[in-house]
């Protein structure tokens, strides 16, 4: 099994395919399986380098760090494995490392392609909106992961496997930061220059769109796509769109 020894820990890789580096970094319902749906038909044109976050999937975090170190873990492997450009394509909480790499090194990003996310910087007003919206669609039972209504209904295999990917990762700690970290400003976002798609399910409850288009907004010359009928988890909920929309935004400016 291939692991890093990168940043004080051993974190959990994979690499499928050859050509352009595409680095998927998954959310908090997740691990590296969470991309079933999207290695099989993406690394037949890149490179495909998967991850467990830190305290994630296989990859440990003995000092419960949590969040605090993704982007440095990203930057620590990524070095281990001599990439010198990646695209980069994160799924809600992989948007935190995905946006601290690209600001930190934007000449090493040749796309980004941030799902379901606002990239969870400092940015308080937007934190406090999306808190706000958040709690307004929260549905009781609350929704596992955020899974949209008519996936839940036409799926249920489907979440069944959503859940049990996701109970295999450890139980995270309530005192490990999460959704924190990064050293990221709204300043460096609107300055960022890296092409940027910014797509979200139209029925996301956990980061509605709304938050979104206001990332695409702040991002000049960003793409937006709002897929009908998905909730939180378009790559998983629809992944033949997800796999369209950010196939082709791949194929525009990864060469």
């Amino acid at each position: 099994m291939p692991f890093a020894d990168v940043n004080g820990i051993e974190l959990y890789y994979e690499s499928h395919g050859t050509g352009p580096v595409v680095t998927f970094l998954h959310g908090a319902g997740g691990n590296h399986i969470s991309w079933w749906q999207q290695i099989p038909v993406f690394s037949q044109q890149y490179r495909c380098v998967t991850i467990d976050h830190r305290g994630f999937g296989r990859s440990a975090d003995p000092a419960k760090l949590g969040s605090s170190q993704y982007v440095e873990d990203l930057e620590a492997l990524l070095d281990h494995l001599e990439v010198e450009r990646t695209a980069l394509v994160a799924q809600s909480m992989g948007g935190l490392a995905a946006l601290g790499y690209a600001v930190r090194h934007p000449e090493r990003v040749s796309a980004l392609a941030m799902a379901d996310n606002w990239g969870w910087f400092d940015w308080p007003e937007l934190r406090d909106r999306w808190n706000a919206l958040r709690l307004a669609r929260t549905e009781d039972p609350p929704s596992p992961g955020g899974i949209g209504r008519r996936y839940r209904a036409e799926h249920p295999r489907g979440v069944f496997l959503y859940q049990q990917i996701g109970a295999l990762n450890p139980p995270r700690e309530a005192a490990t930061p999460f959704l924190t970290g990064g050293g990221v400003t709204k300043e460096a976002v609107a300055a960022l220059r890296v092409p940027t798609l910014w797509l979200v399910g139209a029925e996301d409850p956990t980061v509605p769109p709304e938050i979104v288009r206001t990332m695409h907004e702040l991002t000049p010359g960003s793409e937006y796509v709002e897929v009908p009928g998905c909730g939180h988890s378009v790559y998983f909920e629809d992944a033949a769109a997800f796999n369209q929309h950010v196939g082709g935004f791949l194929a525009r400016h990864v060469a």
